[in-house]
């Protein structure tokens, strides 16, 4: 009786033993757990991967490249395949082109179909570009990126040219005349097709060739390491894939932080060595680089001098796709899809603006923007923030008109100097937490910071953003959602290895394709920026930004007619 007794006391002792044994072991992994879990992030090493709640899809390894593994419905299956095959480029009929054999645009010619003919306002004037390699042969194929505009010097007048691609070495551009007096035809070869295809691989095998850091700091103790959307290595990885809309983002781990120090995100610098030898000969300014091809004959037309109104040029309904939707005349530009009124007094921009929020979401091409009002309105003084210089968020207040406007830059991928974690902040996030209504403008844009990635890291976060501007004006309808576009930018060997126009202006047609249909306006700051007469920059100079915000504040305020 006492052995049973006893051998009971026993089993007793030893299960509470192991309870204790467990239960240290489960705090152990509860604290291993909050350390390097907070706020939606989590490590991974290549032997044992854990995942944020934020993820629906298995992270991969070497890389680790969110994008491509994302769930996606058939409707966004079927989306995004009828997305990249619109901007499938043509390729070469076969393998490595020698550089002689590359488009020469020194060689290279172009054609007015009809020069002497007879042209009024409204007619569609056809050019003829035919691409000749360094050897004065002509080309076979096609696949140059060619930009291509029609002007007026003296008029200050411009407008941009639809080029339709051959196949064969011949391109055509179709220009319609919208204004009076002699008009002169200017084209560019941007990049030739050979150089396309270095670039094609740049996008898919070297989505790093930008590169990120971000701080992580405790006490005085502080790391930095390398962050991207793809990472690659043995190395243990920080997973800060985004809760809600599960963007992907990886910062190596720091070897004696936790993930949940992290503090700030800041640009790292630019991979080096990303070309052989013969593909760098396909990128050099004087030679290939934005260079002008010039007319075998008449490079002008005379047209009939017609005024015509902007009554008269009306194209009717907005689509984003239209070509081309605008034009300058006197500086001035004229949208062909909406009335323009120019805002040339301060009194005029705060009259519309009274009583509104103004939320602008993007890149530095949208802190423009608020630049632009903050100087030019003396009423709309800018609230100091403590923010970083250029970086934000920025906000300024018009007390008496009841004003308020407000910057913040896009989630990762970005280009920026220092930015705080606290202050990373997704659009589509930010857009769920607007209340919106008939006082509130929201303005987007979203495009050169993504030109290194595939393009399907760049049709998810428009996705994103999609959805929620679709929520937004579901809930309240007389929210005004305004998306400005991509411009062309100078370009130079490396530049071009990274900020390509070739780049930009792929992601613009996605971006346009995304966005037709549904209830938002847009301001065409491509057509503007290579229509005019100033020098291609990323940030457009201030006539360029003055004809943009008098865009915008048209679909703020529009005209009674």
């Amino acid at each position: 009786m006492w052995r049973d007794s006893f051998r009971l006391q026993i089993f007793c002792l030893l299960l509470a033993v192991l309870a204790i044994v467990v239960l240290v072991h489960n705090f152990f992994q509860l604290e291993h757990l909050d350390d390097n879990a907070v706020s939606g992030s989590s490590w991974i090493t290549e032997d044992n991967v854990h995942h944020s709640r934020s993820q629906t899809t298995k992270t991969t390894r070497k890389p680790f490249c969110g994008y491509k593994q994302q769930i996606l419905s058939k409707r966004e299956q079927a989306e995004q395949e009828s997305l990249l095959a619109a901007i499938q480029w043509p390729k070469p009929p076969y393998g490595k082109i020698a550089f002689e054999q590359s488009t020469d645009p020194a060689q290279s010619d172009f054609v007015i179909v009809k020069p002497s003919g007879f042209f009024k306002v409204g007619d569609q004037l056809e050019v003829l570009v035919r691409a000749k390699d360094f050897q004065g042969k002509p080309k076979q194929y096609g696949g140059d990126y060619l930009q291509a505009r029609i002007h007026s010097p003296l008029l200050k007048a411009g407008a941009t040219g639809r080029i339709v691609d051959c196949h064969n070495g011949l391109y055509k551009v179709f220009f319609t005349l919208l204004w009076p007096g002699e008009v002169k035809v200017s084209v560019s070869l941007v990049h030739p097709s050979e150089a396309i295809q270095v670039l094609l691989r740049l996008r898919e095998e070297r989505p790093d060739r930008v590169y990120f850091k971000s701080s992580f700091k405790s006490g005085r103790h502080l790391e930095t390491t390398e962050c991207n959307v793809c990472l690659s290595g043995d190395l243990p990885v920080c997973n800060f894939t985004d809760l809600y809309t599960g963007e992907p983002w990886f910062c190596y781990k720091p070897r004696k932080l936790s993930c949940a120090s992290r503090i700030s995100h800041a640009k790292g610098g630019y991979q080096k060595g990303l070309l052989t030898q013969e593909e760098s000969l396909f990128f050099q300014s004087d030679v290939n680089i934005k260079r002008s091809i010039l007319s075998s004959g008449p490079d002008s037309v005379i047209k009939i001098s017609h005024r015509i109104t902007e009554r008269e040029d009306m194209d009717g309904a907005e689509d984003p796709t239209a070509s081309p939707s605008g034009y300058y005349y006197e500086d001035q530009w004229r949208s062909r899809t909406h009335w323009i009124h120019h805002f040339d007094k301060s009194d005029n921009i705060t009259k519309c603006l009274q009583g509104k929020v103004i939320h602008l979401f993007g890149d530095s091409t949208i802190r423009q923007w608020f630049e632009y009002l903050t100087a030019f309105v003396p009423d709309l003084v800018e609230f100091n923030l403590g923010s970083p210089k250029n970086v934000g968020p920025f906000m300024a207040v018009d007390l008496k008109h009841n004003i308020l406007l407000k910057f913040r830059c896009h989630g990762p991928p970005i280009r920026f100097s220092t930015v705080f974690s606290s202050e990373l902040r997704y659009v589509a996030n930010e857009l769920n937490g607007i209340v919106g209504g008939r006082n509130t403008v929201v303005a987007i844009t979203i495009w050169s910071h993504f030109s290194t990635f595939p393009v399907e890291v760049y049709i998810r976060r428009l996705r994103n953003i999609r959805r929620s501007i679709i929520q937004l004006l579901d809930r309240s309808p007389k929210t005004l959602i305004i998306i400005r576009t991509a411009n062309v930018q100078a370009l130079g060997p490396e530049v071009s290895l990274f900020n390509s126009d070739w780049y930009s202006f792929q992601l613009d047609s996605v971006m346009r394709k995304m966005f037709s249909g549904i209830a938002v306006h847009f301001v065409d700051a491509w057509e503007m920026s290579l229509a005019h007469y100033s020098p291609h920059n990323l940030h457009p100079n201030e006539i360029i930004v003055k004809n943009q915000i008098d865009a915008f504040l048209s679909y703020v305020c529009p005209l009674q007619t």
